[in-house]
């Protein structure tokens, strides 16, 4: 049935909630008398969010086979059977609408993927080369002693309590070094590429 197709009544809101007591406690006859009396109105509330018959189909049987799972959750203080099952409906539609965009942005980038070309070493030893050259373009651009921290620390693996130790200056001024070099060199690398 199409979103288009839509027509049929429900159940009586009595029924409904004497059929959603039973499936709670397992009725199999009364969940299918429930299915038949939630499908349609489960079915247009999908259409009307989805306008799309096969989305809108696939979340109402999700939803339906939903109710059957989560009916002792159902509680008949917090409102009818049918405002329940069409709460579900609706948020299952919108959680659907909102991963449409996210799963064609995945499956876009695994066909990019897909089709990447094989590994070509030439070309990857040439761009390591340029970024190790635009990373020595900008140690140079340092001050002397903010370049000393960079090094000793990118380089040689040091911590800035070692740098400080090595270099006889309060841990202070290390950290305060490698705090601006970093900046300075981002900013130059922001300006090369």
């Amino acid at each position: 049935m199409t979103c288009a197709e839509m027509k049929g009544g429900r159940e009586p809101e009595a029924d409904l909630s004497e059929f959603m007591r039973r499936v709670a406690h397992g009725d199999e006859d009364a969940y299918s008398s429930l299915y038949d009396g939630l499908a349609a109105p489960v079915l247009r509330v999908a259409c009307a969010v989805l306008r799309d018959s096969s989305q809108a189909e696939e979340v109402a049987q999700e939803v339906l086979v939903e109710v059957w799972h989560s009916a002792p959750r159902y509680r008949q203080d917090r409102g009818t059977v049918l405002n329940w099952v069409l709460s579900l409906a609706h948020r299952r539609a919108v959680d659907r609408v909102r991963s449409a965009p996210a799963s064609s942005a995945r499956e876009q980038r695994t066909a990019r993927l897909a089709h990447t070309p094989d590994f070509d070493p030439v070309s990857e030893e040439v761009e390591i080369r340029l970024e190790h050259e635009q990373v020595r373009c900008c140690l140079r651009a340092l001050t002397s002693a903010q370049r000393q921290c960079v090094v000793l620390a990118y380089y040689q693996g040091m911590t800035s309590r070692q740098i400080a130790e090595r270099l006889s200056l309060p841990l202070g001024t290390v950290k305060s070094r490698l705090r601006d070099g970093l900046i300075s060199l981002r900013d130059t690398l922001d300006v090369l590429v």
